[in-house]
């Protein structure tokens, strides 16, 4: 890295490493690098407390990284990471006052399957399957992949297209009750590809 362009420190892009939306700037100095490196959490040079600090030393929503990448003047990081809360000190999910959110209706949607097993509201269809167990969630899979085939057999295209839909969001589910996400398989298949 070329920190002498701004006498000793260089700009850091930190962004989400899902939903790819900008998170936020701050600064690094060599050292700053080498223990965001070493500890896997973002820390920064802070120019007004003149220091190193990791981004969430004090409220606990630290920016965990994923990937550092150095632009091709390498005088700019960009940073792939995962937050584990708002970024901004303003509670916002960014600096720059933005959602982040994956604008991928699939991925919002596993999201709100992986809320709905923490908090497990009454009256919720996704929480009677958890509550019902994974051989349960399995066994809707199984169905739900038999009903789709059959319908591929025939020329309604609505209820081809609506068992898919079932299918995909029980599949959804047994990914969440395994611990696993939608991003899992989509990063296997983008492995797979190359």
């Amino acid at each position: 890295m070329d920190y002498k362009k701004m006498n000793g420190i260089v700009p850091a892009i930190i962004q989400d490493a899902r939903s790819k939306n900008v998170l936020m700037l701050g600064f690094m100095t060599p050292e700053a690098l080498e223990k965001t490196r070493e500890e896997g959490k973002v820390t920064f040079f802070s120019r007004t407390k003149n220091r190193l600090w990791t981004k969430g030393e004090e409220s606990g929503n630290f920016l965990f990284v994923e990937e550092i990448l150095e632009d091709c003047d390498q005088d700019t990081l960009l940073i792939r990471a995962t937050p584990a809360g708002p970024v901004c000190h303003t509670g916002s999910d960014t600096c720059f006052n933005e959602q982040n959110k994956d604008d991928n209706f699939l991925m919002q949607l596993q999201d709100l399957i992986h809320s709905r097993k923490e908090e497990m509201p009454e009256g919720s269809y996704t929480t009677s399957l958890f509550q019902e167990g994974i051989n349960k969630i399995a066994q809707k899979v199984g169905e739900e992949a038999v009903e789709l085939v059959i319908e591929a057999k025939d020329d309604n295209d609505d209820l081809f297209l609506n068992e898919a839909a079932d299918l995909l969001y029980h599949l959804l589910v047994l990914l969440s009750v395994k611990g696993k996400d939608i991003r899992d398989v989509s990063s296997l298949l983008e492995q797979r590809h190359k």
